[in-house]
């Protein structure tokens, strides 16, 4: 089991994959999957230990390499994405340095787009070159960046879509196209897009990664990644690396996230119309210098954005007058949307990511990257929009 994936006798639409893929039920015939919290698994005799450690027998070992209920999530999320293969692991982050790690080597060099997650961007600035890694950032949205970034040879991109907080929109398939062209992978973060809004590898992309603590879950219960892609990524990259440093998912998370896909393409559903409504509302507001938002026309990247994605997601951006003070003073007085760093939650949650998740840049990064002390970002959930749109409407008059 351990990774590989046992493909569906015959192909389903994407909602009934989100309830129905990956099940595999016990002798007990449960309607629900079954949770299977245990570490290891027993065998008949030694001979079939011998042969399972060998890989000439298809069976769970250990549940850091495998897991019945680890493995029917992996099985649902790959069937949604349309990848080769699924491996679940403890977090989005761990995700994202997993599929990395993987790849890269020392003297390798990696290029990514410069407006990222807090954390994925010390992955890459300060992680990643201790190991004798070449990194290199270009501003996502200037395709001049990337042209001469990749015109010599590159082992891997990473890039997310839109980026996190201020929601740039990337061009996959150019950049899938010069990432080949210089000999290199593209590392997809698709986290806030989700899977049911965008697919990066109909565009190019080689490998995706997801914090499946946000919408997969979306209800603020578990932490959780997962790393989708080719199967000889798996076999000859990822598949060693996993078993020998236990990036693993706990059985009972992968099962929360698994009930989580059986939900989750309604709740972004109303999550995009949330948003978009918030987005607008918020336009007409005194003392709201600009709304960023793949939904607006005001948006920069608003044409590829509609070409690109199925709806503009959950999340957006906007900035006030006052600065820092006045973006706390908001955030203090609002009833309603919690003050939290998490994103993708059926509960709205607004951050102000200048001191909180992107704290660690310097702040010449932070001004480049339009990150300013009066940005607050904005997760919306799936509470009734009015009400939402009234309790911004009293922090904002405060």
């Amino acid at each position: 089991m351990d990774g590989s994936q046992q493909s569906s006798k015959r192909t389903y639409r994407p909602q009934t994959n989100l309830v129905r893929g990956g099940l595999d039920r016990s002798p007990h015939r449960e309607t629900a999957e079954a949770l299977f919290l245990t570490s290891g698994f027993v065998y008949d005799q030694a001979e079939d230990a011998e042969a399972a450690f060998k890989g000439e027998s298809d069976r769970f070992i250990y549940s850091r390499y495998g897991n019945p209920t680890v493995a029917a999530f992996e099985e649902r999320l790959r069937l949604l994405e349309g990848a080769e293969f699924c491996t679940a692991t403890a977090s989005g982050m761990s995700a994202v340095f997993t599929s990395l790690i993987a790849l890269l080597k020392a003297g390798d060099r990696l290029v990514a787009s410069r407006a990222l997650f807090g954390s994925c961007h010390y992955i890459i600035a300060e992680l990643l070159p201790r190991y004798g890694v070449e990194t290199e950032f270009v501003d996502g949205t200037d395709m001049d960046q990337w042209e001469k970034a990749l015109s010599k040879p590159a082992d891997c991109v990473f890039l997310e879509t839109p980026s996190n907080p201020t929601l740039e929109i990337i061009d996959l398939g150019k950049i899938a196209e010069l990432t080949h062209a210089a000999g290199g992978k593209l590392v997809v973060d698709n986290v806030l897009a989700t899977p049911v809004l965008q697919h990066p590898l109909d565009f190019g992309a080689d490998i995706i990664v997801y914090s499946a603590t946000k919408h997969i879950d979306g209800q603020g219960r578990a932490l959780g990644g997962a790393i989708l892609g080719a199967q000889s990524y798996y076999d000859d990259n990822l598949q060693p690396l996993i078993r020998h440093t236990g990036p693993a998912c706990s059985p009972f998370n992968a099962w929360l996230l698994l009930k989580g896909l059986e939900t989750l393409d309604l709740r972004v559903e109303r999550h995009c119309q949330n948003a978009q409504a918030v987005a607008e509302f918020l336009e007409t507001q005194p003392g709201v210098q600009r709304v960023i938002y793949p939904g607006l026309e005001s948006h920069p990247q608003y044409t590829l954005a509609k070409w690109q994605m199925k709806k503009p997601g959950s999340v957006l951006a906007f900035e006030i007058d006052g600065g820092k003070e006045r973006a706390y003073r908001i955030q203090n007085t609002l009833e309603i949307i919690d003050i939290s760093n998490n994103l993708g939650d059926t509960k709205s949650i607004v951050t102000h990511p200048a001191t909180t998740t992107h704290q660690r840049l310097p702040e010449e990064e932070r001004e480049r990257l339009g990150i300013s002390e009066g940005l607050l970002r904005l997760s919306v959930g799936l509470e009734d929009v009015e009400d939402l749109k009234e309790d911004l409407a009293r922090a904002l008059a405060a």
